[in-house]
């Protein structure tokens, strides 16, 4: 038992976290301008890397840098907005994801223009798991999984307790008639980008410490991110915050061993199990698992 929840339920938290801030981004985004963002992964590899630069550059923290992935990534997706997708909202939603595409190509390339192809790391100094009643987490785990839940009530609040957040979801549910009754869309639509922009920033910083920098960082999460927004309700931010939990967990455990001692999947292939979730939840409830609940 401690096995499991040492190798295969902590690790899936950890990936189900970071899994649930980029979701809660892609799910904002459709449900307010109604399209599917793929240069979302690669606005999170931008935020991961200006936060290496501000962590070397100045000699601060990982966690110290994360305001100034948030300060990269949100003019980013602003200027993203103002050159491209608005000149095109009136489009089909098809168009305005053939553009994000392009958007995503100019910043995976600017990436490798500053930053290079090479793979790194963030600094990280040796400090010892912790321990309780033979659990062993990383001290960088249990912030993570802090912070993405820190971030997920600081976006409920928003969403619940102001007039703007109370304007989002009113575009969500029904853009025209929120324009009717004089919802400032375009005001929306900014504030949509910014508090999007904002958590990949920190899902970015979050995946690179778990893991490594690269530059297709982003972009190798990006299906994952866009099977647990569908998988907790498309353009609901708390169903596709609980569906990145679960994805997370769901891909960890599928390696978890069997009787016979051979895994269910081998570790190569888990990252399969976004596509097969993917696939099922169109099929069997195209809706999402939450929607019309949360």
């Amino acid at each position: 038992m401690l096995e499991f929840v040492n190798f295969y339920l902590i690790p899936g938290l950890v990936l189900g976290a970071i899994y649930a801030l980029s979701a809660i981004g892609l799910s904002l985004i459709y449900g307010v301008m109604r399209f599917a963002h793929f240069a979302h992964g690669d606005l999170m590899a931008l935020g991961a890397y200006v936060a290496l630069a501000a962590s070397t550059g100045l000699d601060i923290s990982v966690w110290a840098s994360i305001p100034f992935a948030a300060a990269a990534t949100v003019p980013a997706a602003l200027v993203a907005d103002a050159l491209f997708y608005a000149r095109l909202r009136r489009s089909l939603p098809a168009v305005l994801l053939i553009s994000s595409f392009g958007v995503a190509l100019m910043l995976r390339a600017l990436i490798y223009l500053f930053f290079g192809p090479t793979p790194v790391t963030f600094p990280r100094p040796i400090v010892p798991p912790l321990v309780f009643e033979g659990i062993r987490i990383q001290s960088r785990h249990v912030w993570i999984i802090l912070g993405a839940a820190l971030c997920a009530l600081i976006l409920h609040l928003i969403l619940s307790r102001t007039r703007a957040g109370r304007a989002m979801r009113a575009m969500a549910d029904d853009p025209d008639l929120a324009r009717i009754t004089g919802v400032a869309t375009n005001a929306v639509i900014r504030l949509t980008w910014i508090i999007a922009a904002v958590l990949v920033a920190v899902a970015g910083v979050f995946l690179g410490l778990d893991t490594q920098l690269q530059p297709v960082m982003g972009f190798n999460v990006l299906l994952a991110s866009f099977a647990a927004a569908i998988l907790g309700g498309i353009g609901r931010p708390w169903g596709a915050a609980f569906g990145g939990v679960i994805l997370g967990l769901a891909e960890e455990c599928s390696t978890y061993p069997l009787l016979d001692g051979a895994p269910l999947l081998q570790p190569t292939y888990k990252s399969a199990v976004a596509f097969v979730v993917l696939i099922a939840t169109l099929l069997l409830r195209p809706q999402g698992l939450f929607r019309g609940m949360i």
